[in-house]
């Protein structure tokens, strides 16, 4: 008897399971609730004067910064209503002093813990403070997602927080 019951009991949990996975799986991403910025907003320290400054860069574009140049690719943050997460994927080149450049950093920076991925220089720290300027979403297209232009530069790689999904409770 208790063989049937436990059949009996797998048709019946069976379905409402696959409801529930359907369900999970086509709830929104948290790609809809990011926000695109076209501007970074650094802070760099130089320790051997012990000066702060601002350093803000646009997207694509190169800021000195003493003998760095900071290059950021994506600046992502969130809506006001959500809780806030502010990241910016940066590339940071030195110039060494036979004029040559090398990169001494390249990755994901969160302005909501900055110490957990600033660049940590031997004369320099840089992190990131928070992203300005954001872009105007793009109108959905009734063809879907478009290739990439020809020798356009591929996407940067996505902030490790917004890889995971959540699942309601």
């Amino acid at each position: 008897m208790s063989g049937r019951l436990n059949c009996t009991l797998a048709r019946a949990t069976l379905p409402a399971l696959v409801a529930g996975a359907l369900l999970i799986l086509s709830a929104p991403s948290a790609d809809a609730q990011r926000v695109e910025n076209s501007t970074a907003v650094f802070a760099a320290l130089d320790k051997v004067t012990a000066a702060v400054k601002k350093v803000t860069a646009k997207l694509n574009e190169t800021e000195p910064f003493r003998t760095l140049k900071i290059t950021p690719r994506a600046c992502y943050t969130r809506a006001a209503t959500e809780p806030p997460r502010t990241s910016t994927f940066v590339e940071i080149d030195e110039i060494m002093f036979d004029g040559k450049e090398k990169r001494i950093f390249t990755g994901w920076m969160f302005a909501e813990s900055p110490g957990l991925n600033p660049l940590f220089h031997p004369v320099f720290d840089v992190w990131l403070t928070g992203c300005t300027q954001p872009q105007s979403a793009p109108a959905p297209s009734a063809k879907g997602p478009q290739a990439p232009a020809p020798g356009a530069a591929p996407p940067p790689p996505r902030p490790p927080e917004e890889r995971r999904r959540r699942v309601p409770r």
